[in-house]
């Protein structure tokens, strides 16, 4: 397939692909594969979620953060490798810099109601006190997306020629984090390192990535020829992008893009920027090896094998997340 490079990210509506109508489920199909192969990043309507939950969801997040240091660092708890609760500014960077990015953020994990033992080895969620709206929103946002993303996983499955529910039992109970990121107010510039960045480039870990509208402008993607490309979705849509684990089974041929948050012009510094992604992930046990039908003489397999668990757990060291 010729690449192509695209100015914008390109947007499907998830409704062409779950209406009954086969021309129309096709055509989303082969459009996300498309997208996939070349930009890694698409635009989605018909997600799910309502305006109501987006900004209610917004409103008890920048709540939170409006909230002491003191306060929220009673939700920062050791151990857990910032896998639930507050992680402090800072202390995330990208892969292959020690520079912390200029953001704290709250992790909700997956709640586990069915029985299935694998609640067992999930920390449990911790929910601010102060704010009792907080769990009931964040909750309801991580269903949503989480159904969302199961369908674009249905898709992708399609493309890959693989059964339609190849990734259903997969992410079934899935490691999947809900994370609510402040990107703080800079009021002093002198106070941060010179490479400090909101959020410097990287790829995500996981399978895909679902990010609701962010609070302000400011998410770029790196394009094949080294060009930054800014992401805009319209309010009623919501950016997927694919992720490392989802790039490493298929051996390259789905792309997880770089991508970066920049640091607003310095007159704007002072002001708070909130976002919202959904890191799709499987449960630990899921292989990573890549798909035999990726894999030919023009793309010999990149990867060795390893499972979900051991990558997650190999990137969290990278990230400064896990010692």
């Amino acid at each position: 397939m010729a690449e192509k490079l695209y100015d914008e990210v390109p947007s499907l509506d998830l409704a062409d692909f779950t209406s009954g109508d086969e021309t129309k489920k096709a055509q989303f199909v082969k459009d996300l594969g498309e997208a996939y192969n070349n930009i890694g990043f698409v635009a989605i309507k018909n997600h799910g979620l309502s305006d109501d939950l987006t900004k209610n969801l917004y409103s008890s997040v920048q709540t939170f953060f409006g909230q002491s240091q003191n306060i929220k660092q009673q939700y920062e708890i050791e151990g857990l490798f910032g896998q639930r609760g507050y992680i402090g500014k800072g202390k995330e960077h990208a892969k292959g810099r020690s520079t912390g990015d200029l953001k704290e953020f709250y992790h909700v994990g997956q709640e586990v109601t069915d029985g299935d033992p694998i609640k067992d080895t999930y920390p449990d969620n911790i929910f601010p006190t102060e704010i009792p709206e907080f769990k009931e929103f964040t909750l309801e946002a991580y269903r949503t997306l989480e159904n969302a993303g199961k369908q674009m996983l249905r898709a992708l499955a399609i493309y890959l020629d693989l059964e339609e529910d190849y990734f259903e039992n997969k992410v079934s109970n899935g490691n999947s984090i809900l994370r609510a990121i402040h990107y703080y107010p800079i009021e002093n510039t002198e106070e941060v390192p010179d490479d400090a960045v909101r959020a410097a480039a990287h790829g995500d870990i996981n399978l895909i990535t679902l990010l609701m509208g962010a609070s302000a402008d400011g998410l770029q993607i790196l394009r094949k020829d080294g060009k930054w490309i800014p992401v805009t979705a319209l309010p009623d849509q919501i950016v997927v992008n694919v992720g490392d684990m989802l790039e490493r089974l298929t051996n390259n041929k789905l792309k997880s893009t770089i991508h970066r948050v920049v640091n607003p012009p310095k007159e704007l510094l002072h002001t708070s920027r909130y976002s919202i992604p959904f890191f799709m992930h499987p449960r630990a046990e899921m292989d990573l090896t890549c798909l035999e039908s990726c894999i030919d003489e023009n793309n010999p397999k990149q990867y060795k094998d390893m499972t979900a668990g051991e990558f997650l757990d190999e990137r969290l060291k990278e990230i400064g997340l896990k010692k």
